[in-house]
């Protein structure tokens, strides 16, 4: 935990999930900068009618809390982190207004006047996310982005020109920088090519992919090897398809295995409510449970018979194995005895040592030059 200090007062912050010996701050250089500039152009009253998005940890919304904002994210965990956050700082709660990323932004005929945005990795997302912030901003919106600077290329500005209207850049602080937009009411953007659908290869099925949805235009080779080695066995009856992005893994685990129930597990709201439009659609009358939850909180302890699971190796822009080892032991406490967790990553990440410790085996189902399948039993 440390002490973001801005002009609109002194806020502890941490990271979320809370991990000891955290080194990495819940703020970035981008936060800072935009705050900075804010309070010196005094964009900020508490009439403002504000719209945040995509606040990692709640930085921005903790420091505008005053103006009641409304604030979006496609993520769980940032939310849970917002919460942390806003009690840690005896901030009321009812000050957000959060709303995941498939909710309307605010009301038509009330306009923000002052826009925030982060630039996260995906250009999808944030073309998805301009798209949907149009309807919702006039004349009079001042929109502004912030990002690190490696983050912030000529792709992201042009749809910014493209979506909104005139964009410019500041200069660079911090390795920081803000985009300026103005909206333009006479400008005709593109369509929003999201969400999009492909045929899965072999199958029938049409897979439809939410913008913030991991290999939106086609079946990755990491998840193809997984289900060319998925288990089969009348002993599933409940499978979890853990990070299950579009939910592929999961829906074919139910092809293979008919009288099991699966469980969807995202942390990332497009990620869950695609994999809910492509189950729905393959099985109309099957059953499956969705969470779009940090990890495998809301699942029973020893509940499960299979976990599946393809971990990913960052959160937001940092990178580490912290995610797969959180993943890895919730997933112990969610198996029942003699459950098995299935893991596919890539060969060099060593899952193998971290699996064999918690597990006390662990055992390769099946690997190619790239990747490889791991399988650990709850004993």
């Amino acid at each position: 935990m440390e002490i973001l200090s801005t002009p609109q007062g002194d806020f502890e912050l941490s990271r979320f999930p809370i991990r000891s010996k955290e080194t990495l701050r819940a703020w970035d250089a981008a936060d800072e900068y935009l705050i900075k500039v804010l309070h010196e152009e005094q964009l900020l009253t508490s009439d403002s009618n504000v719209l945040i998005l995509n606040d990692s940890f709640g930085a921005l919304s903790c420091s505008f809390s005053a103006t009641r904002p409304v604030v979006v994210s496609d993520s769980f965990i940032a939310y849970q982190g917002l919460l942390e956050n806003l009690q840690r700082n005896n901030i009321d709660q009812n000050n957000i207004e959060f709303r995941d990323s498939l909710r309307e932004y605010g009301e038509v005929d009330q306009p923000y006047n002052l826009v925030l945005l982060k630039i996260t990795k995906s250009l999808a997302q944030l073309e998805d996310q301009l798209h949907r912030i149009r309807p919702h901003i006039d004349k009079n919106t001042r929109i502004i982005a912030s990002g690190m600077v490696k983050g912030i290329h000529n792709s992201t500005l042009q749809l910014f020109e493209s979506i909104i209207g005139t964009t410019t850049t500041s200069l660079a602080r911090k390795k920081a920088r803000l985009i300026f937009s103005q909206f333009n009411p006479e400008l005709t953007p593109p369509q929003n090519s999201y969400p999009k659908t492909y045929t899965l290869e072999s199958t029938d099925y049409k897979i439809l992919n939410h913008a913030n949805v991991f290999s939106r235009e086609r079946l990755d080779i990491g998840t193809r090897f997984l289900i060319e080695n998925l288990p089969v066995s009348d002993h599933y009856q409940d499978i979890v398809d853990l990070g299950c992005g579009n939910g592929i893994v999961g829906l074919m685990a139910a092809s293979a295995n008919p009288a099991a129930t699966i469980n969807f597990v995202d942390e990332s709201y497009m990620a869950v409510a695609s994999a809910k439009e492509n189950f729905t659609k393959a099985f109309p009358d099957r059953e499956a449970n969705f969470y779009a939850t940090d990890c495998l909180k809301g699942i029973l302890p020893s509940s499960c018979d299979l976990i599946l699971n393809n971990p990913p190796f960052h959160q937001q822009n940092a990178i580490g194995d912290f995610i797969a080892v959180q993943m890895f032991k919730e997933s112990f406490i969610a198996l029942k005895p003699g459950g098995e967790l299935w893991v596919i990553g890539n060969r060099h990440l060593g899952y193998h040592v971290k699996l064999k410790r918690l597990f006390g085996n662990c055992i390769t189902v099946a690997s190619n030059k790239k990747f490889v399948i791991l399988k650990a039993i709850k004993n």
